[in-house]
């Protein structure tokens, strides 16, 4: 898989953080890759699963740095889909140096025009922009 395929499969895996216990959401994993639209190899499951285990471990500073930038938002006012977007987003532009920035923006925006409802697009982009 391409890396924004890869991208998308971990925020489609994301926004079950917020329905899920921890305990639960190790059985979402293996359903998650049981049941996915598109074909994955190992590798690509063992990094889909990687890479949310790391922004997992990482949700309290990240949601912290969101409630700090978003103003008059915080993460229990924002959408789901968007918090699970921005939580992506935030996580690749603080903690992963290999992925640049505005990748990693442009990479949510996407998303949320896919994914998000009218001005999600704009939403994440401009909270987005204030880490730029």
């Amino acid at each position: 898989m391409k890396r924004s395929e890869l991208r998308e499969q971990v925020f489609k895996l994301l926004f079950r953080v917020e329905f899920n216990t921890p305990e639960e959401m190790n059985i979402q994993e293996d359903l998650f890759a049981e049941t996915a639209d598109e074909e994955m190899s190992a590798s690509d499951v063992d990094y889909i699963k990687g890479r949310l285990e790391q922004v997992r471990d990482k949700l309290p500073e990240i949601d912290e740095l969101i409630n700090k930038e978003s103003k008059g938002w915080d993460t229990a006012r924002i959408g789901k889909v968007e918090l699970a977007i921005l939580r992506l987003a935030v996580f690749e532009i603080k903690f992963d140096d290999s992925i640049p920035t505005g990748v990693a923006i442009n990479e949510a925006v996407e998303l949320a025009k896919k994914f998000g409802q009218d001005g999600s697009s704009a939403f994440v982009n401009g909270v987005l922009a204030k880490f730029a």
